[in-house]
């Protein structure tokens, strides 16, 4: 892999949740120094923390580590005996302190690759006078050492991290922080890693005395620091997934960094984080705990890293050889949830493997064909062939704690008379969004994302009954669900298309490229464009935009373009005919299928158009979906065809009618036109079989300002 591709590549999944292109360069050098490069020797401490002794427990901490360390070791050729995980009560800050001096201070040289990852609570402390400001701090396992004084805090500081980390004689380290200080009076779906921060408390004085130890020594290293959250203000996320909780920061960035290939050419900053975790239902924004600036993006080549990502690792095989146990961390989340029996994974020897069972991020395969096989090895990626979901998939609405018994029992009823709905507990098990009431009216009900955030026009009448609200929702609620079920299309990492989108604005001199989304395991030729200095794109109110598309395969493929606007509107673009029949007197707008042949360029609306596509006010934020597949959407363009839309010399994008009719019949599509269904006739029926050969689906978000 070369070091700029690194750079956009990783930077899809973070930079745009807040950082500057050069602090992000600073950030995907580094990173890359410290994951990708030839070194003599690799270590690692990892730290995770999920039960403390006086305070409400966590649920992702120890999944964080384990993300990690097979990350380590499976893609980036750690030796499982340079990695120390201290967690739960070995993770005290006496013990820390001593692991980070004994495992990476004593053993780490120049040229040594090193890393540390923390995931637990964080909190601010005062050091000695109640005149002091506050200070970041990582809470230890032992957080109240004093029995006699709870209020002597026994934590880790933030600077006493970086100081160690400094101390190191080597330039290639890197810590990845997946903990926050600032805890929100209340949470709805996702839990918080950070304490309320307590005037009161005191730091222990043996935190005091190493710190200052620390001070009299001279730096060695500057290290490359790694935060779940921007600012101090905001707040580090966990959420539960299909059978385990996780650190948002640390599963999104370790399931990139599978799927993480080479490419020929530099690509632009993309929008994958915030888009990633937005998917998630958090906004929080990872950033970069430096100073340093390195302007150098000269390209590298990789030696350590296996020339493909991938979506999974073989952890083991059965003694018969013919089961095989898989690591399936790469997948995104969303999809991995949803991830069906006889899904099917490619072996470095091409032999396929067919999922049997899935508990967590943990799977079962079995070879599709047994005569002949290769044997699988421990170790070998696997990347996905055949993607198998099930078809009757709901929207999960979590059900906000704080509504009485009652509302939670009439909301269930009412959620359950609308098709394809189901209901949990908030935080108990994943669901898609919250159902609860403003905290500053609580008689109004409305729904909300896992972080807390009222979704726009929601929110119900002061004294609304709880079966009214929930009525009164399901058409956004069955929009919500068609935008959940085109999410799980995404494979930007999986799939065989060659395909590349760049959003851009129009302007008198020439098209300005905001972001770009391109497939992965293709080889792309080389395109110089203008790489966006605003790693979150923002787009003005009344701008021109339009997409650039890309075909750089040996097939024509079609294209649809959905979105979703500020968690409530589905729009679709509009490509247009008028019937030219002679006798007609129906003149209604048709969509038509947007083809582009192979080898081609197509920017969208189409410059021949009429129309263009100019950003309205008021501000929102887009997610959009590209899905391309090398056969005709057929059902899709009837299912269009069936609503009204607006004169075509009007807005090219505009609110989708029959969303959900309109994301089953694409399922359908992309299912017919994957041939490998006729070898699986007993799952055709009752789930979609999408061959990662014949479509292609990228996500793109910006902010409109």
């Amino acid at each position: 892999m070369k070091r700029r591709t690194f750079l956009n590549r990783i930077g899809s999944i973070l930079a745009v949740l807040g950082l500057t292109e050069a602090e992000w360069l600073t950030l995907g050098n580094r990173y890359y120094y410290a994951l990708a490069q030839p070194s003599p020797r690799k270590f690692a401490l990892l730290i995770g923390i999920n039960q403390y002794p006086k305070i409400p427990s966590l649920g992702g901490c120890l999944t964080d580590v384990e993300l990690q360390r097979e990350l380590l070791i499976h893609r980036f050729g750690f030796q499982r005996s340079d990695i120390l995980t201290l967690t739960e009560e070995q993770a005290s800050r006496e013990f820390i302190e001593a692991a980070f001096l004994d495992h990476l201070g004593k053993q780490a040289q120049a040229d040594d690759v090193v890393v540390f990852h923390f995931s637990g609570y964080g909190s601010r402390v005062k050091l000695e006078t109640s005149s002091e400001t506050m200070q970041n701090a990582l809470v230890s396992a032992n957080e109240s050492q004093n029995a006699e004084n709870e209020k002597i805090v026994n934590y880790l500081l933030e600077e006493s991290l970086l100081l160690l980390l400094r101390s190191l004689p080597t330039n290639r380290v890197t810590a990845v922080l997946d903990t926050s200080y600032s805890a929100p009076s209340s949470a709805i779906g996702l839990k918080i890693r950070a304490l309320q921060e307590s005037p009161e408390a005191k730091l222990v004085a043996e935190e005091l005395d190493f710190l200052k130890q620390l001070k009299t020594e001279k730096p060695r290293s500057t290290p490359v620091v790694l935060t779940a959250t921007s600012s101090d203000k905001q707040s580090a996320k966990e959420g539960v997934f299909s059978g385990f909780s996780a650190g948002l920061f640390t599963y999104a960035l370790t399931q990139y960094l599978w799927e993480a290939t080479p490419a020929t050419k530099i690509q632009i900053a993309l929008s994958h984080v915030e888009n990633s975790l937005y998917k998630l239902g958090s906004k929080q924004q990872p950033d970069l705990l430096s100073t340093q600036k390195n302007q150098d993006v000269e390209t590298l080549h990789v030696t350590s890293l296996q020339a493909d990502g991938g979506e999974g690792v073989v952890k083991a095989v059965e003694e018969d050889g013919k089961t095989v146990h898989l690591w399936l961390a790469g997948l995104p989340p969303q999809v991995l949830l949803y991830y069906g029996v006889n899904s099917r994974l490619t072996l470095p020897t091409t032999e396929q493997l067919v999922l049997r069972s899935r508990t967590g991020l943990t799977a079962k395969a079995q070879f599709f064909k047994i005569e002949g096989a290769t044997p699988a090895q421990v170790g070998q990626l696997v990347q996905e062939a055949v993607r198998v979901l099930p078809k009757n998939i709901n929207l999960v609405i979590g059900l906000d704690t704080r509504l009485e018994r009652i509302e939670r029992v009439d909301a269930t009823s009412g959620f359950a008379a609308i098709a394809h709905m189901s209901t949990v507990v908030a935080g108990e098990q994943p669901a898609d969004y919250i159902f609860g009431k403003l905290q500053q009216t609580p008689s109004r009900y409305a729904l909300f994302t896992l972080d807390g955030e009222l979704i726009p026009n929601t929110a119900g009448e002061v004294g609304e009954a709880v079966k009214v609200a929930v009525l009164r929702l399901a058409p956004k609620l069955s929009t919500l669900l068609a935008a959940k079920l085109w999410r799980l299309t995404e494979n930007e990492g999986s799939s065989r298309l060659a395909i590349k989108a760049t959003l851009e604005i129009i302007s008198d001199k020439s098209p300005q490229a905001l972001t770009q989304r391109q497939t992965q395991r293709t080889q792309h030729s080389s395109v110089n464009t203008h790489q966006s200095t605003v790693p979150t794109p923002s787009v003005p109110i009344g701008s021109r935009m339009q997409y650039r598309l890309e075909n750089e395969g040996d097939r024509p493929v079609y294209l649809i373009l959905l979105g979703l606007k500020n968690n409530q509107t589905a729009t679709v673009f509009y490509s247009w005919e008028t019937p030219q029949e002679p006798n007609t007197t129906d003149n209604k707008p048709l969509f038509q299928e947007v083809v582009i042949a192979p080898g081609e360029t197509l920017t969208l609306p189409q410059t021949n158009v009429s129309s263009e596509w100019v950003i309205p006010a008021p501000a929102f934020f887009s997610e959009q979906q590209l899905i391309f597949s090398i056969a005709p959407l057929s059902a899709t363009l009837a299912v269009l065809n069936t609503a009204n839309y607006p004169a075509p010399d009007q807005h090219p994008i505009v609110p989708l009618s029959k969303p959900l009719d309109v994301a089953q019949a694409l399922l359908q599509d992309l299912h017919n036109a994957s041939f490998i269904k006729t070898e699986m006739n007993g799952t055709a029926t009752d789930s979609y079989i999408l061959d990662v050969n014949n479509w292609a689906s990228l996500s793109l978000t910006f902010q409109v300002v």
